[in-house]
């Protein structure tokens, strides 16, 4: 089984920006959502973490017995100009284009379509090979990303077109796990965040 693990809050989530290549740390909160999910993830035997700071550091806090291997792939998408700018900055008519046309680059940054491009690669390469851990029932690959990749592979999973991802909702701190059924992909949880203590 794959454990797509969203990390926790950072500094420029907590203020409403977009969050893309930047490379912003975690909030107090955004390591207790980290550390939160690690009764979760005891059948975890392997890691793989976005590059970005946020990402690595909830690897960290999640998963402390294994060291995360760094993964380009599942790195955010980029935003380009507005990176780190406010959520509101980005008009309706913007937002309905992003969302309607999948090759759109906002910002001058990275389309949808690239980020499904090499999210899917990595999947179907797990999916080819027989003894990967996205094939075995207790021992799980981790994989510590973000929004954009996690919904890209749970399109993935489903076999829809990448739009679908926008009547979805995923939360910092949580969990979306992708197995196998009868050699296929599955979806089997979707944004699952445990309770903080």
């Amino acid at each position: 089984m794959i454990i797509f693990i969203r990390h926790g809050q950072t500094t420029t989530n907590a203020k409403g920006l977009l969050v893309g290549r930047s490379d912003p740390e975690l909030t107090e909160l955004g390591q207790r959502q980290a550390r939160a999910l690690a009764p979760l993830l005891a059948g975890v035997r392997e890691v793989w973490s976005s590059p970005l700071r946020r990402a690595r550091e909830t690897a960290q806090l999640a998963v402390p017995h294994v060291q995360a291997r760094i993964k380009e792939s599942f790195i955010e998408v980029d935003y380009g100009d507005l990176e780190g700018e406010p959520l509101s900055i980005v008009s309706a008519e913007q937002w309905e284009a992003f969302e309607t046309d999948h090759e759109l680059a906002l910002g001058n940054g990275e389309s949808l379509a690239s980020v499904d491009a090499r999210v899917h690669a990595e999947l179907d390469a797990l999916l080819a090979d027989p003894t990967s851990l996205l094939h075995q029932a207790h021992e799980h690959l981790a994989i510590v990303s973000h929004v954009s990749p996690i919904k890209s592979a749970t399109v993935w999973a489903l076999g829809v077109p990448g739009s679908v991802a926008w009547r979805t909702r995923l939360d910092n701190g949580s969990i979306t796990t992708i197995a196998t059924r009868r050699s296929a992909p599955a979806l089997v949880h979707f944004n699952m965040v445990p309770a903080l203590h």
